[in-house]
């Protein structure tokens, strides 16, 4: 019977705190798992075609004044959008509908969309109507 007990003596509070921090860094190491994996649905490139080749207009009026907005896409992209019929009474009546035009035109060219669009502070209501006309000829260019 040469065995002596020992006694052990564990502080609750340590015990505690261990386990708290021990359960913060697996919820912090999930956390970080899910938001940095890679995401399935980003990245797919749509291999379809998206628009059917060619040119479409798409009438506007201002000021009793008829325009065409015209849109140049190819399969996968718009690669112009100007006014066809723009003469000098218009662009008179109208200063500002050029470099509105040209400014939309800019941001739809290089983001592929008519979402988020910054339009000009100097003329918003032209530059809706703009954009509405535009929506107008892309849409009768989408593939069904």
């Amino acid at each position: 019977m040469g065995s002596r007990t020992k006694i052990v003596v564990l502080h609750m509070k340590e015990i505690i705190y261990t386990a708290i921090f021990a359960a913060l860094a697996i919820v912090l190491i999930i956390l970080l798992v899910i938001m940095f994996r890679p995401d399935s649905r980003t990245d797919q490139t749509d291999t379809g075609n998206r628009y059917t080749p060619g040119i479409y207009t798409s009438a506007l009026t201002l000021n009793n004044t008829n325009l065409e907005v015209e849109v140049s896409v190819d399969e996968t992209r718009i690669n112009s959008i100007r006014f066809s019929n723009l003469d000098e009474t218009v662009t008179t009546m109208f200063p500002l509908i050029q470099p509105a035009i040209e400014d939309i035109a800019e941001q739809i060219c290089e983001t592929q969309s008519l979402d988020n669009i910054a339009l000009p502070e100097d003329a918003p209501y032209t530059s809706r109507i703009i954009l509405d006309a535009i929506r107008e000829a892309v849409e009768k260019a989408a593939v069904e």
